[in-house]
């Protein structure tokens, strides 16, 4: 085997700083978490309380609610490096698992009879500083994490054995992806250097030179970017690697760039299948979008009731006809069903064929269905198919049956909307793409947005969504 030449460049060294890793940024979260609970708990302790002889109560407490917290955020994926960088995305989460460990403690407190035990300007205080605590350190972390993963001192020297589109695509994704402590350090032949057909693609020497690097710690982890048909190659590269102290992944062959890779089930028992396409809203994100729909559809319903009336009278009084209007649309899984509105157009025969959107100045709408449409007051009835099941609160909005046939000739992929219930609002109406699409613009900008919905749900999202909507609405921008 060659020696390295002198043209041949070397890694670039390691400080004493070790380079930040998803282990790196959960340790620190998972110290962080702790200590915000501890600081809060004895401050709150020395500021309301002063003093006790239940003191050791106190302490047992505080530790108590730190662990079950730490439990339920690592049980919840609430330290994995996207959380760590992204914390607003996982908020209601985070909240969600100290607020069911301090309820936890409070039930152990009343079935050993021990809640007398405790100051309740205590539990209030301590549960309040401990929460902003832990969100305040968490905005912090993500902070200096993204501040450290532009400094190369602080990423991880990725050595990758491989050539073509492989290492192409790899090598691109990774200097566009700047959210990622990672940068190529040196690229190694699969074979002998001096064997290479193209020793340009190998810059960095052998696989024997590769070795010699680790051994110096001048490498961090080893990617293979080599095509899955050379299968014999990679396990024989896997065994020899298996040798050193090192990180070795298997870079996905070129589909996986175009295509999302995700680990399957646990059902599937460890056989080796990628998830391509997930169910949106599965499991338990299912059952609290479905409580979310159906417990503040209600509420809503309850409070606005004295309104639903009054806009029913004026409706009956403005113009002949009904009061409801009904429209076939397509929802979940492209099944049809009636959306339920205020009447705002004249009464008359149904259109024929072609449905044709509302415009500004349509001479169809009413006096006061221009009023109900400009503050969205004629999509209140629609919370009736949220309790019905035909609709949720946020999600993509359902288009008439023949609108909806006419987008999807005109964009791709955007029967995608329907895997999950159409809302009363969405995504795309909050950023902008609200009223007529009428150029392809507007199409397009819309059905971006519904997919992005669809792909990346959360409780935080349909809050600040239905947040958005009621400001939009008293602005009454493009609606009409």
């Amino acid at each position: 085997m060659p020696k390295r030449t002198e043209n041949k460049p070397k890694p670039p060294g390691r400080g004493v700083v070790p380079p930040l890793s998803s282990t790196v940024a959960s340790s620190v979260l998972v110290f962080a978490d702790f200590l915000a609970i501890v600081v809060t708990g004895y401050l709150s302790y020395d500021v309301m309380v002063v003093y006790s002889i239940d003191s050791n109560y106190y302490v047992s407490a505080v530790l108590f609610i730190a662990l079950s917290t730490l439990s339920l955020m690592n049980f919840g994926g609430l330290y994995q490096f996207e959380t760590a960088l992204r914390p607003l995305s996982r908020v209601s989460y985070i909240l969600l698992a100290f607020v069911v460990a301090y309820l936890f403690l409070l039930a152990a407190a009343f079935s050993l009879r021990m809640s007398e035990n405790f100051s309740r300007s205590w539990v209030m205080a301590f549960a309040a500083s401990a929460s902003v605590l832990l969100l305040g350190l968490r905005f912090v972390l993500a902070a200096v994490f993204a501040r450290l993963i532009r400094r190369d001192g602080f990423k991880r020297n990725l050595a990758v054995i491989g050539v073509g589109q492989q290492l192409d695509r790899l090598s691109a994704a990774i200097a566009q992806n700047s959210a990622v402590p990672v940068r190529v350090a040196g690229i190694y032949a699969s074979r002998d250097a001096s064997q290479s057909q193209s020793p340009e693609l190998a810059p960095n020497g052998g696989l024997d030179d590769l070795i010699r690097d680790v051994r110096n710690k001048l490498v961090d982890d080893v990617a293979i970017a080599l095509p899955w048909s050379r299968d014999a190659e990679i396990e024989a590269l896997v065994i020899k690697l298996r040798e050193l102290p090192i990180n070795v992944y298997l870079v996905s062959d070129l589909v996986g760039f175009r295509l999302p890779l995700r680990s399957a089930p646990d059902h599937f028992g460890g056989l080796p299948v990628s998830e391509l396409v997930g169910k949106p809203m599965s499991g338990w994100d299912a059952a609290i979008k479905a409580a979310e729909d159906y417990i503040l559809a209600s509420l809503i319903l309850i409070v606005i009731s004295p309104v639903l009336l009054l806009i029913a009278t004026l409706v009956k009084l403005n113009s002949p006809g009904p009061v409801m209007f009904r429209q076939k649309r397509v929802g979940f899984n492209n099944e049809v069903f009636s959306v339920m509105k205020f009447r705002t157009m004249y009464h008359g025969d149904p259109p024929q064929g072609h449905v044709v959107q509302a415009k500004q100045g349509d001479p169809r709408i009413t006096s006061l269905g221009r009023i109900l449409r400009r503050w969205s007051l004629d999509e209140l009835p629609q919370l009736f198919n949220v309790l019905n099941g035909t609709m949720s609160l946020v999600g993509p909005r359902p288009h008439a049956i023949d609108h909806n046939d006419e987008f999807a000739r005109r964009t791709q992929s955007y029967f995608a909307r329907h895997r999950v219930k159409p809302g009363i609002t969405g995504l795309a109406q909050v950023r902008g793409f609200r009223g007529e699409t009428d150029t392809e613009e507007k199409l397009a900008g819309r059905v971006r947005n519904d997919l992005h919905y669809v792909d990346s749900w959360s409780p935080l999202l349909d809050f600040s969504i239905l947040l958005q909507t009621a400001i939009i609405c008293i602005l009454g921008k493009n609606a009409y």
